[in-house]
């Protein structure tokens, strides 16, 4: 990553090492990545309280809102989360502990159920993002396609992930000035 003095283990995609985790259960989605952006946390943890324009960044998502009016420790954040499979997910995080710029720990309600956590490390003028999150599909058809086609709702979680990503280093160097907005 350009501006981070260092080695910096990366792969396609500026994905850092830790890559995503085998679940027990069909049901459940285990996940660890690390990814590198080119702000400093300070400066993704600003753009992350512009919820306003999740929707724009990711094409994922719908009927985004937070409750509580900024991230904090007991705002509420509610979606419509439409991965690349036919099904959609309405979700409600709860985000139990937020430390600026630094962590967040949520817990996820609805079509998907689990534990969150997006810890914000500086690295040279850049930033590590690592997150983790065990979700568990609660939807009866999703159940079911799990249960018969695990590699493609795996698929579909790993596609929503890349595009996440993707989206949101769009938006960062649009941000700087760095690049199309997005």
């Amino acid at each position: 990553m350009p501006g981070v003095p260092g080695p910096v283990p990366e792969r396609a995609g500026g994905r850092l090492s830790g890559g995503p985790t085998v679940a027990v259960s069909p049901y459940v989605i285990d996940y660890r990545g690390r990814f590198a952006f080119e702000a400093p946390p300070e400066a993704v943890w600003s753009s992350f309280e512009r919820g306003e324009r999740f929707e724009s960044w990711w094409s994922w998502l719908r009927e985004f809102r937070l409750e509580g009016g900024r991230f904090e420790d007991g705002a509420v954040l509610h979606g419509v989360v439409s991965p690349p499979v036919p099904y959609q997910m309405r979700i409600r995080v709860v985000l139990e502990r937020c430390v600026p710029p630094e962590r967040i720990d949520a817990t996820v309600h609805g079509d998907l159920r689990g534990d969150a956590c997006l810890l914000l490390q500086p690295v040279g003028v850049g930033t590590e993002a690592e997150v983790t999150w065990s979700i568990e599909m609660m939807q009866r058809p999703m159940r079911m396609a799990a249960r018969l086609a695990h590699p493609l709702m795996r698929w579909g979680h790993d596609r929503v992930v890349e595009t996440t990503v993707a989206g949101y280093r769009r938006h960062l160097a649009a941000e700087a000035g760095q690049g199309p907005p997005g």
